[in-house]
């Protein structure tokens, strides 16, 4: 127990996948306009990863181990994302319109995103049993959306402020994002080896 209680702090808060890792930049920064977006794509990527990592840990230990197709990791866990991601996006269709719009490019983009595929591929390098693939994606999908909450929440107070026109944009955002970052950081010391 106490494993996976380190497991899924030091996803959320220390190794975060976005700020420690620097994957799934490209729906960190394209949907972090606003929170009602980022929270809608979080849930989708949190979802995703979750099962992604479970299902690749299982058809990686009980089918590709087993008969030794070790080469083909990464395009079985590509497709088991592909495949989840497209449930996905059927059921955002069908129950949240709006959500769906407000997403636009970016739920398909949950496909490439290399955060889940990250997460499966961790999965496997760090040895997790079953139980610790599942939080390891569950924690890691929350720690995407956390860091996705917050980057939009500020995005949407900068609204408010007067900018210099040179910070406009892409720059501030860039500049918000590292020192994020480095607050994230300040969490290192939380959990001793």
């Amino acid at each position: 127990m106490k494993d996976l209680i380190l497991i899924f702090i030091s996803t959320l808060l220390i190794n975060n996948l976005v700020l420690s890792y620097f994957l799934g930049i490209c729906p960190f920064l394209g949907v972090s306009g606003k929170i009602e977006s980022a929270f809608g794509m979080g849930m989708a990527v949190t979802f995703v990863m979750t099962l992604a990592t479970s299902l690749s840990w299982l058809i990686y230990n009980l089918i590709l181990v087993k008969f030794g197709l070790f080469y083909l990791e990464y395009v079985v866990f590509i497709l088991v994302i592909a495949s989840l991601v497209q449930i996905v996006e059927m059921f955002i269709r069908k129950y949240s319109s709006s959500l769906y719009q407000s997403l636009g490019i970016y739920l398909p983009l949950i496909t490439t995103n290399c955060a889940i595929l990250g997460s499966a591929l961790f999965m496997v390098t760090r040895n997790y049993k079953f139980l610790e693939a599942v939080v390891f994606g569950f924690s890691g999908g929350l720690g995407f959306s956390l860091v996705l909450l917050i980057m939009a929440g500020i995005r949407e107070e900068l609204h408010y402020v007067d900018i210099p026109k040179i910070f406009r944009g892409a720059s501030l955002t860039l500049i918000t994002a590292g020192l994020l970052a480095l607050v994230f950081m300040g969490f290192s010391g939380l959990i001793s080896s």
